[in-house]
This record gives structure tokens, C-alpha cells and sequence, in this order.
């Protein structure tokens, strides 16, 4: 049996937010997490296999872009465990639970990577977006927050994808 985020059990905290909505926050700060953590290891798998005249650049890009996502994960992690919740983070919870499409096993070329790479920045950009709002809604303004930091940070390393394809 799968155990779901909204499965766990919550811990205490003085953080002053409605535990309901603590809770409401850990079920979105885990999908984020798990798609965050999904591009993580397609960004690695990336920068492993990239070939052709601009390996270079882009294994290097890619290793960059992948440190960028692990400092966001453990931002988002670390922000469901201080409202109380448990941080679903192995490869297996978030491979099971992430919203991307699975990165092409025959994609190894420069630009074919910069594009599957920069489709999925742009989906996990979106979904960020979305769930700053959804937790502003909620009135947890400081998970608010920190997606919105996540957003820019995706949205400066799509940014650095899409310079590749663009002349």
C-alpha cells in the first residue's frame, strides 16, 4: 500500500497557521517536492549523456541546473517538515508521484536535450506558479513565498535553456 502525503502523521509546531491548512500544505509543498525532485534526476541523466558540438557547455550547464534544483528541493522539503508534515523525498515516492512526462532515453543530442530539459523546466514553472497562489489562498503566505522564489530561480534557468534554442 502507497502511503500518500495526506497520510502521515502531523508533528506539533507553535507555527501559527490553522493545522487544516498546515496540513493542505504539505499534501502541495510534497507534489512540488516530488516534481522537483523528478527534474532533478532528468537534468543529471541530461548532463551525463549530452553529446554533439556543444557537450561541453551544456554538461556543465546541466550539472549548474541540477544544484539549482537540489537547493530547491530542500528548501520545499524543509517547509513541509516546519509545518509539521514528513517530506516524501526518495526517487521511488517521487517518481510515483511526479506530474512530468519521463525524459526521452534516446535524447542525447545538444539541442534535443536543451528542448526536453527546457519543456519540463517550463511545466514544473507553471505548476510553481500555481501553487503560489493556491498557498496564498490558503493564507500560508510564507509557503507563498518561498514558490515564489522557486519560480524565479526556475524561471532564470529555463531562461538559460531557451537562450540555446533562440538566434
Amino acid at each position: 500500500m502507497t502511503t500518500t502525503p495526506s497520510t502521515h502523521k502531523s508533528f506539533p509546531t507553535r507555527i501559527e497557521l490553522p493545522a487544516e491548512t498546515r496540513q493542505k500544505m504539505a499534501v502541495l509543498l510534497n507534489q512540488q517536492l516530488a516534481d522537483t525532485f523528478d527534474l532533478y534526476s532528468q537534468t543529471k541523466e541530461a548532463h551525463w549523456n549530452v553529446k554533439g558540438p556543444h557537450f561541453f557547455p551544456l554538461h556543465e550547464l546541466y550539472d549548474k541546473l541540477a544544484a539549482d534544483l537540489a537547493g530547491q528541493a530542500d528548501l520545499i522539503a524543509e517547509r513541509a517538515t516546519a509545518l509539521g508534515g514528513v517530506a516524501l523525498g526518495t526517487v521511488r515516492r517521487a517518481s510515483g508521484a511526479s506530474r512530468l512526462p519521463e525524459y526521452p532515453l534516446d535524447t542525447v543530442g545538444s539541442m534535443p536535450s536543451v528542448e526536453a530539459l527546457a519543456s519540463r523546466f517550463a511545466v514544473l514553472a507553471a505548476s510553481t506558479r500555481s501553487a503560489i497562489d493556491t498557498a496564498a489562498r490558503e493564507g500560508d503566505l510564507g509557503t507563498s513565498d518561498l514558490f515564489t522564489e522557486v519560480s524565479r530561480a526556475l524561471d532564470k534557468d529555463l531562461w538559460f535553456l531557451e537562450a540555446h534554442r533562440q538566434a
